[in-house]
C-alpha cells in the first residue's frame, strides 16, 4: 500500500485506519511537549487500536526515575535510534512496557499508560484472559487501564524494541478529528524517585486510564483544552 507524507511529516495512509499516522517530526520535540498532545490521538497496533487516555513523559537527562539515569543500554538507544522508535522492556519481569522515544531540546520518553480501546477489542479480551484464571468477562474498561494491561491487550513484547511507529505500517499513532480535549497534570505511578513531578498527562474524566486524578498522592492541575494531535 502506498505510503505518502504531508507538509507537517504525518505519514498519509490509506485503509480501514484512515487519517493521518504522526510522521516523526511529532516526536521531535520535548517529552513533556509529546506526552501532553499524545492524548486523543489514536495507537494502531496489528489490527488493534485505541484512543490514548493517559501517558507519563520521562526526561532522558536529570530525571531520576528514567532508564538513561542509571542504565547504559538505554542511553545508547537514545543515542542509536531516532526518534518516534518504540522501547519496550519489561517491568519486574512480568509485564511488557511500551514507550515511544522523542528526542527535541530535551530528550527522553513516552510512556503509555492507558487505551480507549476501539477496534480489535474482542482480540484484546482474548490476550487479556489469557493470563488470568477467572472465566468472568472483562469490562472494556479494564483491558487498557494500565501499561501493563495495554502491551498484554496489544500483544506487544520484546520483539517490539526498537521498532520504527512512524512508518505508517501496521502500528502508529494517528490523529483524530475530535472536539477538543481536556487534560489534566499528576504525578507519576509507581516510582520513588522523582515521584514529585507532575508528568502525568490524563484525559480529564476518562474511566479508561489506570489511576484517576487526584487519586495517586501528588497535586495535579489541569493543563489546558487541546486537540492533542496539533504541530
Amino acid at each position: 500500500m502506498a505510503v505518502s507524507r504531508s507538509s507537517h511529516g504525518a505519514v498519509k495512509r490509506a485503509g480501514k485506519a484512515g487519517g493521518d499516522f504522526l510522521g516523526r517530526e511529532f516526536f521531535q520535540r520535548d517529552p513533556l511537549r509529546c506526552a501532553r498532545e499524545l492524548i486523543g490521538c489514536e495507537l494502531f497496533w496489528n489490527g488493534a487500536a485505541g484512543v490514548i487516555v493517559e501517558v507519563e513523559a520521562y526526561a532522558a537527562v536529570g530525571d531520576e526515575a528514567a532508564h538513561t539515569f542509571n542504565r547504559a543500554s538505554a542511553r545508547e538507544f537514545v543515542a542509536e535510534h531516532e526518534p518516534g522508535a518504540a522501547y519496550v522492556y519489561m517491568n519486574y519481569g512480568i509485564h511488557w512496557l511500551l514507550n515511544v522515544l522523542v528526542k527535541g531540546e530535551c530528550d527522553g520518553f513516552v510512556l503509555i499508560r492507558a487505551l480507549e480501546p476501539t477496534r480489535g477489542v474482542k482480540e484484546m479480551e482474548r490476550r487479556r484472559r489469557a493470563s488470568l484464571s477467572s472465566a468472568k468477562a472483562l469490562r472494556a474498561e479494564a483491558l487498557c487501564s494500565g501499561p501493563g494491561k495495554l502491551a498484554q491487550a496489544l500483544g506487544v513484547d520484546g520483539r517490539d524494541h526498537g521498532r520504527d511507529l512512524c512508518t505508517g505500517r501496521g502500528v502508529g499513532f494517528r490523529r483524530l478529528k475530535a472536539p477538543s480535549m481536556e487534560v489534566v497534570t499528576d504525578v507519576r505511578i509507581g516510582i520513588s524517585k522523582a515521584a514529585h513531578l507532575p508528568w502525568r498527562f490524563l484525559a480529564h474524566g476518562s474511566g479508561y486510564v489506570s489511576v484517576p486524578h487526584g487519586r495517586a498522592g501528588g497535586q495535579g492541575g489541569v493543563v489546558r483544552k487541546h486537540k492533542g494531535q496539533t504541530r
